[in-house]
């Protein structure tokens, strides 16, 4: 399913009600649990078909050259996000500190660390959020399309390093706890006065890190009749220097698999970051 249809909600959504539908078999004729909904939300004043200010394709299609990249997998159990996440709330004095805003604070710091990018320079970690319930009145959780946005969390590459964990981690948990149904509007209202599309080129840049998907979605709990899944990965596409990608670990519980896509140069310094690979850990299949 191609992203200018759907988020991943929408995605994982499509993907379980199948699941649901095989698993409910041929002759066992059950409604899906959460059918998908269709009307389409706009602003008030636009909607249902949008001009885009262009004249001809070329003035927004460009080709992407892929860089040259190494892709890994990164494990973090259960065990180890419940440090990180306790680590951070001490450190920040408070308790609000979530599980995937600790571990997006430990990307973050370790891959800006190992690019040794000068002190000066900006960085930010984005992430991608669900606009779905940010929203007054919300959306339903099975509205089908794309409902997000990536927030920035921004600071100095000095700034973030001289800091700890817990400063970053409550840095991106304001960020997000800011993100509201005002930003939300305002967002869409500058985008439909003053209407882009996006390129890979507009989102990223040699000092971001941007967390996409989520550990919250369903993968692991579908069935073809292949048996379960024993692996997620998200193939080639849309891919760059700085582009982490989530899964929930295969043993549940919390755990984390990272896809993580680097320069060749950069991961092999994560790799060798104390700090980073401390809090990873090898999952074994057959155990």
């Amino acid at each position: 399913m191609n992203h200018s249809i759907g988020d991943g909600t929408a995605y994982w959504s499509f993907f379980n009600t199948f699941s649901e539908i095989f698993q409910n078999g041929a002759t066992n004729l059950h409604p899906i649990s959460h059918p998908p909904i269709h009307n389409k939300w706009f602003p008030q004043g636009y909607g249902p078909i949008i001009n885009l200010p262009f004249k001809h394709h070329d003035e927004f299609i460009r080709s992407h050259e892929s860089p040259i990249l190494r892709e890994r997998i990164f494990h973090f159990s259960a065990e180890s996000i419940a440090k990180l996440k306790a680590k951070a709330n001490e450190e920040s004095k408070t308790t609000k500190i979530s599980s995937f805003q600790s571990l997006s604070a430990l990307v973050w710091r370790s891959v800006t660390r190992v690019r040794q990018l000068s002190l000066d320079k900006k960085t930010s970690c984005k992430m991608a959020i669900n606009n779905r319930t940010r929203m007054e009145p919300s959306l339903p959780k099975e509205y089908f399309g794309n409902s997000i946005y990536a927030v920035s969390t921004e600071t100095t590459v000095g700034e973030l390093l001289e800091n700890d964990l817990g400063w970053a981690a409550w840095k991106i948990h304001q960020t997000i706890a800011n993100y509201d149904d005002k930003i939300v509007r305002g967002s869409l209202n500058q985008w439909l006065q003053s209407p882009i599309v996006f390129r890979m080129d507009m989102m990223v840049d040699p000092y971001t890190v941007l967390m996409g998907s989520s550990p919250r979605f369903n993968m692991y709990g579908n069935e073809f009749g292949m048996g379960k899944a024993l692996a997620v990965r998200s193939g080639y596409a849309n891919k760059f220097n700085g582009k982490i990608t989530s899964y929930p670990g295969l043993e549940g519980g919390g755990s984390i698999d990272l896809e993580v896509c680097l320069a060749p140069d950069i991961m092999m310094a994560l790799e060798n970051d104390n700090e980073f690979m401390s809090s990873t850990s090898v999952f074994n299949l057959l155990f």
